[in-house]
């Protein structure tokens, strides 16, 4: 079995912790290819104190703490940034996953680049279960990625795959998507799920419209990232095209038709708004796009690590 690192964010998960330990003992203890990074997501509870006490019995698990509540996206990208090993695999605290599927994970990965625990028989409320139905019919309409969970947070990934992710906000629901995206192979498994026996889920309604910005985000820079004036040049252009047009219409209307420019004082002022705005498209929307992007990449999280 290849070396891997394990992520695991946890956000105020204090009573799931000491079977989430034993579970993972039980599948990982004597095998020191295998890494354990817990993140620390600002946790309110006693969530750090209950690893840092696990993690001093163990070699090589590993306990990063953040400095507040970033949400799932950061966390998983800072234990990404201290993953050492050729593998790396992402598994929630809450026990709704089970840990042991993740060697079956690693087993089937072969050839593939990332592959994703399916929770085919899923243990969650009907709420959840359609609204991810409707989550992942829009990703398998738009981009092509022809999976049935693209959001389960059990998955292994090769090592350059993950750091070549940029996660932040809620870009930890398309990881998949992301690598498809970078021309890498996305394959899935069903993998055992199971009902939530502690607190409640840290996701609330408004994660559906942050989830569809976040989608559309996500396709916009995956198409246009590399090449972003095949968007702002041809919408800039189109709009001082027109802009050009009504300015040529006027001059038309003055010359020919021998009208005062008084009588066409508001299509002046419009073709040259049309022209600003289509300058201003190929500038400040590119240029901000992009700081944006590497602006999240840049930052530190990270308040310390503890081995």
């Amino acid at each position: 079995m290849k070396s891997l690192s394990i992520l695991i964010p946890i956000y105020n998960e204090e009573e799931s912790l000491q079977t989430l330990f034993d579970e993972l003992k039980s599948s990982f203890e004597n095998n020191q290819s295998i890494e354990i990074i817990f993140i620390n997501d600002g946790s309110s509870d006693m969530s750090q104190k209950v690893i840092e006490n696990e993690i001093a019995n163990h070699s090589t698990w590993k306990l990063i703490n953040l400095y507040r509540n970033y949400g799932k996206s950061v966390a998983l990208q800072s234990g990404i940034d201290i993953a050492s090993n050729e593998l790396i695999a992402t598994l929630d605290g809450d026990l709704q996953d089970d840990p042991k599927e993740l060697i079956n994970l690693v087993r089937e990965l072969n050839e593939d680049d990332v592959i994703v625990g399916w929770k085919k028989d899923r243990l969650d409320p009907l709420e959840k279960k359609i609204a991810s139905k409707i989550f992942n019919f829009f990703i398998k309409l738009f981009s092509g990625l022809k999976i049935k969970d693209s959001n389960s947070g059990i998955k292994v990934l090769k090592k350059e795959v993950a750091k070549s992710l940029n996660l932040y906000g809620g870009r930890h629901r398309y990881i998949p998507l992301l690598a498809h995206q970078k021309g890498f192979n996305v394959k899935e498994i069903p993998v055992n799920h199971r009902e939530r026996k502690f607190g409640k889920s840290k996701y609330g309604a408004e994660r559906y419209k942050h989830g569809f910005f976040d989608f559309m985000t996500i396709l916009f820079l995956g198409k246009y990232m590399d090449r972003p004036l095949h968007f702002f040049g041809m919408v800039g252009f189109l709009s001082i095209l027109f802009g050009l047009i009504a300015e040529i219409y006027v001059l038309y209307c003055k010359y020919v038709l021998l009208h005062s420019f008084q009588q066409h004082i508001a299509m002046i002022i419009f073709g040259s708004l049309l022209i600003i705005t289509g300058v201003q498209l190929f500038t400040f929307g590119l240029i901000g796009e992009i700081i944006v992007n590497k602006n999240h990449k840049t930052k530190n999280f990270i308040k310390e690590v503890i081995e």
